[in-house]
């Protein structure tokens, strides 16, 4: 197997808890018909799995529909349509024509509130996210939202698709999280809004939250 720069330790603990996660409870439509910045706050700590393979959710970026950096800002398009559904469903888009980028859609329908996974602690699958990502280093894998949609092999494919069946899995967190949280990243607008969301001193952020 390749070698990691990642701390050994580091690894162990997150393997250590996806595997406790896959005892919990499985992650249903109701927990994401809820306000956008309350599913962002549980889904830290919360396992997901694509086709088996994946880690625990490190990082997380909230959009309200009344939020200038949000998709659905100014209305539905045929490439938002999905945050208009019902919650529950993953909105899969291309970022920069480039990079993959999932969102989980939340509250009622019609709302067009997302949440995009920002960055995974990867624990399942280890050996396949290696080979699709080229690269042996454990804590590069799932470190940003094109990374994770790379490792997990997500595509346009999924978008649409409920996230409480195959080939989707999420599990909720087992007791609490330290979470933290600072200005969403990459975006042009709203700039200030804190509505990132991770776990504190999580060596698999995108990118290590401001010091208060």
């Amino acid at each position: 197997m390749p070698k990691s720069s990642c701390p050994a330790n580091a690894i162990d603990q997150d393997r250590n808890r996806g595997r406790a996660a896959r005892a919990t409870r499985k992650l249903g439509r109701a927990f994401f018909a809820r306000g956008v910045h309350d599913v962002a706050r549980d889904l830290i700590g919360a396992t997901f799995l694509v086709d088996g393979v994946g880690g625990v959710i490190v990082e997380v970026e909230a959009y309200h529909h009344t939020d200038p950096a949000a998709h659905s800002f100014a209305g539905e398009t045929a490439r938002n349509a999905v945050m208009f559904g019902p919650p529950g469903r993953a909105y899969v888009y291309r970022s920069y024509g480039i990079h993959w980028c999932m969102n989980v859609v939340c509250e009622a329908a019609g709302s067009a509130s997302a949440v995009l996974i920002r960055a995974i602690a990867p624990g399942i699958g280890l050996a396949r996210m290696r080979r699709r990502r080229g690269l042996s280093d454990t804590r590069a894998l799932c470190s940003g939202p094109g990374k994770l949609c790379a490792a997990l092999a997500i595509t346009s494919a999924h978008n649409g698709l409920a996230l409480d069946r195959a080939p989707f899995l999420l599990r909720a967190r087992e007791g609490e999280a330290d979470i933290v949280t600072g200005p969403r990243i990459g975006i042009s607008k709203a700039r200030d809004y804190p509505w990132r969301y991770g776990l504190k001193d999580s060596v698999f952020l995108s990118r290590p939250f401001p010091k208060r």
